[in-house]
């Protein structure tokens, strides 16, 4: 599981209603949006998310039995004494007793063959991550967490007023599309629209 949506679920009311928080807004829980694709939180062997930022981290207390891969400046932040930004610990805070693959700015190959490859992209926040993944028919394709938040980025060059660190950023940046480019990679924006629009929904699936 990579990223766990903007919204709890104990904030839906089971009347069937969307909920709206801030700027985030969604039409379903994402436990339903799971099993229906034939999935449940309780059977997720891995969890990554791509920061700590709390339109990512939502439902991250749903996988506490999984193993949590995270790097070691994220986690530090996410259980400081009094973290900072935009940052909602109740959101994550069992997996301060989850099991944890802890990493030290590095990729992780989740299961040593290729096919999911947890990716260190620090500078959004101090432990940002990206996530690999080589489709059997798709090809390969790299989930950007907030690396990017519209593809325009990718030309421009800006990045986001609220970055941890904004020249790291761009040498993240530089170094993932180096990446991409060896890889023949589709790069997934999760911030885009339009990109997400012409995905399938759950229980759709892309292979």
């Amino acid at each position: 599981m990579f990223d766990t949506g903007g919204v709890p679920d104990d904030r839906f009311a089971g009347d069937g209603q969307p909920v709206t928080e801030g700027v985030m807004s969604a039409g379903m829980p994402l436990r339903p949006q799971m099993e229906a694709a034939g999935y449940a939180p309780e059977t997720i062997d891995y969890l990554a998310m791509s920061h700590y930022h709390s339109d990512h981290t939502s439902n991250a207390n749903l996988f506490a039995g999984a193993t949590w891969i995270v790097q070691q400046a994220e986690r530090d932040v996410m259980f400081a004494d009094d973290p900072q930004g935009i940052i909602q610990p109740d959101t994550y805070g069992v997996l301060r007793e989850a099991r944890t693959h802890l990493l030290q700015d590095e990729d992780l190959d989740v299961f040593g063959d290729g096919t999911v490859v947890v990716k260190s992209a620090p500078g959004h926040t101090p432990g940002h991550q990206v996530l690999f993944v080589r489709l059997a028919d798709r090809g390969p394709v790299l989930l950007a967490g907030d690396l990017y938040h519209y593809p325009e980025e990718r030309s421009t060059g800006r990045v986001p007023t609220f970055e941890f660190d904004a020249e790291r950023s761009r040498a993240t940046r530089e170094r993932i599309e180096a990446f991409l480019a060896a890889e023949g990679a589709e790069l997934w924006i999760e911030h885009d629209t339009a990109t997400h629009a012409a995905l399938p929904m759950a229980p759709g699936f892309v292979d």
